[in-house]
């Protein structure tokens, strides 16, 4: 990792997207100047002396994306393209699996590696701060204390700027031996959990010169007792700190919570306390008046009065045959969205270009959404969830997180506007030179001290054993060729 020289550095490209009275502005052949790890200047002719200069040419500099549900883990969302359903697929514990006894299906050495190894794709793709998640499919129970000083550590070690808390949770899903979806919850077991993550929190807030911070981070509503989520909500306001949670993902998640509680998951949360300002919420695409939830009710509207925020995943969604009804509906009744990736490849420009997609698919016409208005999500959305106005824009006493698109490629086509031109044919892999509170953490496309080839292949490894094990986990205990289809008949290998 670089660190800043002694002096102003001033970075100059075709074009800067700056922020000027409360929004992003553009400025042509623009300059963004910053010392230590603050912005001191953008826009044209910077009129005092630098220590360096660096020209990127047919560029876009702009501000780093904030990911608030920031994939962390390998990537398991490819045993479900294909492979349905969820529940006899291993992505439900079957009772005879939870009877057995749960194992780790990670090594702590590899639960290490693999978030050190999603870290870097995160910069690889231009996001600066991120929000980690990752599945608790395969573990025991809920994520530790170890594991996440190790992410602290990577993060640190990377230059990433992070919020982590482990997931806890008081309860989970399993598939009963009639193949019927049940619930089994331990309180006491959630709230140990809790307790541990908030000790946690207390114990690694601002580490790495401030950019390690603290966030709690309870599993998934339907996972969670109500007085789980009341102290969690309480001990988040305590402290200030973020708290994620999600819900409205999933009709069962929907019809499970109804089915406990006589209430949606929003009226649920609202009835507990714990919708506030601090409150991020992926996925909200199943919800009151949407075409998978025929029930009556305001659920977004008891969203955007509490202050909470969205974390939109347009990705995955659209993977599962869903999708916010809408974006543009969402934004225009006021809830603030933020972006996350959750799935593979962890591409933001990816994700915008899908929710665009999706967004006027949904609304039936090209004028329900703009370019514009997912670049915000992704930038300034993301950062006003987190109470972060130094975060997100390129202005004078941000923070110094500034993210390259080398657009000299043929690949991206003509341009005449940059975030529309990243929009129709931009891709994170045109991300060159990452810049983090004033730390260059990627130059030309190489995070100083990652082996990209090497981490790819440790990555591989991982997974299949993953997978060899997945027979355990899953209802019937299959064989893994029958648990995962293939695409296309696969021909016994000759003998030689």
């Amino acid at each position: 990792m670089m660190r800043a020289a002694e002096g102003p550095i001033l970075l100059t490209a075709r074009w800067v997207v700056g922020h000027e009275n409360g929004r992003h502005c553009l400025y042509e052949n623009g300059e963004v100047v910053f010392e230590g790890n603050r912005i001191v200047y953008v826009g044209h002719r910077y009129p005092g002396p630098v220590a360096r200069r660096h020209d990127y040419g047919r560029a876009v500099i702009g501000p780093g994306f904030v990911d608030l549900d920031a994939l962390s883990d390998l990537d398991t969302t490819i045993l479900g393209f294909d492979n349905s359903p969820a529940w006899r697929k291993g992505r439900i514990w079957p009772d005879t699996y939870m009877k057995r006894g749960p194992y780790e299906m990670y090594t702590p050495a590899e639960l290490a590696f693999q978030k050190r190894y999603a870290f870097a794709q995160l910069i690889r793709n231009g996001i600066t701060t991120a929000l980690p998640i990752a599945s608790l499919f395969y573990r025991v129970w809920g994520e530790t204390r170890d594991e996440f000083l190790s992410a602290a550590d990577a993060a640190g070690e990377l230059g990433l700027r992070v919020y982590l808390g482990p997931a806890y949770r008081s309860g989970h899903t399993y598939v009963d031996g009639e193949g019927k979806i049940r619930c089994h919850y331990d309180e006491a077991r959630g709230m140990a959990g809790l307790a541990d993550a908030v000790a946690f929190c207390d114990e690694i807030e601002g580490r790495h010169d401030g950019r390690v911070r603290a966030m709690l981070s309870p599993d998934r509503i339907e996972t969670c007792t109500p007085g789980l989520l009341r102290a969690s909500a309480a001990a988040a306001r305590e402290r200030g700190i973020p708290i994620r949670l999600h819900c409205c993902q999933s009709r069962l998640e929907y019809d499970l919570v109804l089915e406990q509680h006589g209430m949606s998951p929003p009226e649920w949360l609202q009835s507990l306390d714990f919708l506030s300002e601090r409150a991020l919420l992926p996925h909200g695409t199943y919800v009151s008046g949407s075409r998978h939830i025929d029930r009556p009710g305001n659920d977004i509207e008891i969203i955007r009065d509490a202050g909470a925020s969205i974390v939109h995943c347009p990705l995955v969604s659209g993977r599962h045959g869903a999708t916010l009804e809408s974006f543009a509906r969402y934004r225009k009744l006021g809830v603030n969205i933020g972006m996350g990736t959750d799935t593979w490849p962890p591409d933001m420009v990816l994700n915008m270009q899908i929710g665009m997609m999706l967004c006027r698919v949904a609304d039936g016409t090209t004028e329900a959404v703009r370019s514009e208005d997912y670049y915000d999500a992704a930038t300034v959305g993301g950062a006003d969830a987190l109470g972060r106005p130094d975060l997100g824009r390129l202005a004078v006493g941000a923070k110094a997180d500034i993210v390259v698109f080398d657009f000299s490629h043929d690949r991206n086509g003509q341009m005449i506007d940059p975030i529309q031109t990243l929009m129709v044919s931009g891709s994170g892999r045109d991300v060159s030179q990452v810049i983090i509170d004033g730390r260059f953490v990627m130059v030309d496309g190489h995070i100083p001290g990652f082996d990209a080839r090497l981490a790819q292949e440790q990555a591989q490894a991982q997974f299949d054993g993953l997978v060899a094990r997945y027979p355990d986990r899953t209802w019937g205990h299959p064989p893994a060729d029958q648990i995962f289809s293939s695409s296309y008949p696969r021909p016994a290998r000759s003998p030689s």
